[in-house]
């Protein structure tokens, strides 16, 4: 079996966003060799499209594993259609060029018979060639419309058997008519959208064209913080499925278990919470610390989970060494052996949190939630967080990941989230890696810009309906 990598670059004549804009939706017909297009639904929503070319009868399948629009990159492998072809892992990323213009770099890692390689990594550099210069004159779609979700109400719910769990909850939403024939649909029009022009579609699976009637969203709350900093989140995602905010173990109206928490007590409370609320399946979303737990519940249980977004973090101390994890505990215990509780050295916190222009109301919430937190539960998860039990293996990641952080989190900065994702992309069996950068947002992102955050989170969402 051979390897070959075909590398095309070129400039194109227009903004960078506007060749971004063209390029990002995946199922769209803007190459001038495609026929016909149409999307489909792989397992766990993934984004699969079917397409034919000019001239050709045969249907080529591609699957999206990568995407963001922060970087304005887009990874995609191929299912089926090429002759022979072993593998075939693709990756289209756009970046600003020196005169105003645009700089598109497309890259394929082929595996294929020593007979056959040849002949489709030509094939592809023609296909990327021509694809690259029709940028130039393609039309640019128009901003879609973002819908308005309808904003759910919440109620606490109070789990009294020890150790006692509060939640903030949303009701279930009402019923919604499944999708069918995988939840397809048709971008743009005439021939290329013509849905007679291609069979029904051949994907599904989990997750795929069904319904989250059996699905929770759970969100996890940062060391620092508790269930009230989802609350934006709660009532926008609420109107697709159900949702609930946990207050973590001693944290808010919970209470501490009778010993020392570790991760596999999170886990264990996220499994009640299922049982409780009805929940077969989980869409886990985290913040930092509750990143953490969220990934550490995917290593254990990735059956469950339909999706996982981690925001501010992922790996925690998983993969520090034990100086490294003793020093950070010890730091941050410095105040709490001299007396102080987080009241007291909650604004030193929040200007690490906050990001430089972030507003009074912000800073006060984040203040809020650290004041609120009691000393022995800031210990308690400071001994948890520095004593993983494993290093992450991303590998058992076979559901959608979406991760973000903010343009300015000191704590989990762009450039080391952004490596994260792309050894998710890397490691998990068949990857559906989103990585975004929040503008204008510190650590606690989903708190300083809800809209920016909600963005990301509502499509995937959608798309697993």
């Amino acid at each position: 079996m051979g390897r070959e990598v075909v590398q095309v670059q070129g400039h194109v004549a227009r903004a960078p966003d506007d060749v971004w804009r063209i390029l990002r939706d995946f199922c769209r017909a803007w190459h001038p060799w495609v026929a016909t297009i149409r999307e489909e639904r792989g397992p766990q929503g993934a984004r699969v499209r079917a397409f034919t070319v000019a001239g050709e009868e045969t249907v080529y399948h591609e699957q999206q594993t990568y995407f963001s629009d922060s970087d304005r990159v887009l990874g995609y492998t191929h299912l089926e259609g090429i002759r022979d072809c072993e593998a075939y892992d693709a990756r289209v990323t756009v970046t600003p060029a020196g005169d105003g213009g645009a700089h598109v770099a497309w890259t394929a890692t082929i595996r294929a018979p020593a007979g056959r390689l040849m002949a489709i990594a030509e094939g592809t550099k023609a296909v990327f060639e021509a694809g690259i210069a029709a940028l130039a004159g393609a039309r640019v779609p128009a901003a879609p419309d973002l819908p308005t979700p309808s904003l759910a109400t919440v109620e606490t719910l109070i789990f009294d058997d020890l150790p006692r769990l509060a939640l903030t909850v949303t009701p279930p939403p009402p019923p919604s008519p499944t999708r069918g024939e995988g939840g397809s649909r048709l971008p743009g029009t005439g021939p290329a959208a013509a849905p007679s022009h291609l069979p029904s579609p051949g994907w599904g699976g989990d997750g795929g064209g069904g319904r989250l009637d059996d699905t929770l969203c759970l969100f996890l709350h940062g060391i620092g913080g508790g269930r009230t900093n989802w609350d934006a989140q709660l009532r926008a995602v609420g109107g697709l499925v159900r949702a609930a905010a946990l207050d973590l173990r001693g944290y808010g109206d919970s209470t501490l278990g009778p010993r020392q928490s570790t991760v596999d007590d999170y886990c264990d409370d996220i499994l009640r919470v299922a049982e409780r609320l009805g929940a077969r399946r989980l869409v886990l979303v985290g913040l930092s610390y509750g990143s953490w737990i969220a990934t550490s519940f995917a290593m254990r249980h990735p059956e469950m989970l339909a999706g996982l977004v981690l925001s501010g973090g992922c790996t925690g101390m998983s993969e520090a060494g034990p100086d490294e994890r003793e020093a950070f505990r010890v730091s941050r215990e410095v105040p709490l052996n001299a007396g102080q509780t987080p009241a007291d050295f909650a604004p030193a916190v929040v200007k690490v949190l906050a990001s430089p222009d972030a507003p009074e109301a912000v800073r006060q919430r984040l203040f809020d939630s650290m004041a609120a937190i009691p000393a022995a539960t800031y210990r308690d998860a400071l001994t948890c967080f520095t004593n993983p039990l494993e290093r992450f293996d991303f590998s058992r990641l076979t559901m959608p990941v979406l991760m973000m952080t903010g343009e300015h989190d000191r704590l989990a900065p762009p450039a080391e989230i952004r490596g994260v994702a792309g050894r998710i992309w890397d490691a998990a069996p068949c990857p559906d890696v989103r990585f975004e950068v929040i503008a204008g947002a510190g650590h606690v992102c989903n708190l300083e810009q809800p809209a920016a955050y909600n963005r990301p989170l509502l499509d995937l969402l959608a798309r697993l309906a």
